[in-house]
């Protein structure tokens, strides 16, 4: 992931007390995002979070995100403007506190919170998780509401190979 790459903390500046901030992709971050997202376009994304220590090196990291965006219908490629609006909420851990921690009675080996994510060499790297958030927010298999697909197979005319046990028939000995 390259498009978001600047947006970074590290832990060594945040101290103990909580940050807020508001950022705004610019253009060619948005046109890095869209290549690395697979998206015809992405307009705009705006982003407001806050990371808040925890304590024991973890930190809060919550906040929203806005963008809009333009996907290629999977029908007829046509082009499918969306806004994607989504709160997030992530807790951040060194590796080492992720290894250390024991699971939950009852959970089954899994952590008891849901989105858990590594901080690596001391750095929070803001730009890769608002990239997960914004992939996972997207229309997976965007569809215009009056596309329909219309192919026909050019063989299916051919009586020969009408019936799906005409091949069989090849096989049949004949008397």
């Amino acid at each position: 992931m390259t498009a978001l790459r600047d947006w970074v903390h590290t832990v060594a500046d945040l101290g103990e007390r909580p940050i807020s901030r508001k950022r705004q992709a610019t253009e060619e971050e948005r046109i890095e995002l869209a290549r690395e997202l697979d998206i015809v376009s992405c307009e705009s994304l705006d982003v407001a979070y806050e990371i808040k220590p925890l304590g024991k090196e973890r930190y809060a990291f919550a906040g929203t995100l806005d963008a809009a965006v333009t996907q290629a219908c999977v029908v007829t490629l046509e082009p499918i403007p969306a806004r994607l609006k989504e709160s997030f909420s992530i807790e951040l851990r060194p590796p080492e506190v992720m290894e250390d921690e024991e699971p939950v009675a009852g959970d089954r080996e899994v952590s008891s919170i849901a989105d858990v994510e590594p901080i690596e060499d001391g750095r929070i790297e803001v730009g890769a998780l608002i990239f997960a958030v914004m992939s996972a927010a997207l229309v997976p298999y965007p569809r215009k509401p009056d596309a329909a697909f219309d192919w026909v197979d050019p063989k299916a005319d051919d009586p020969k190979t009408a019936s799906p046990f005409a091949a069989l028939a090849k096989l049949k000995p004949r008397p």
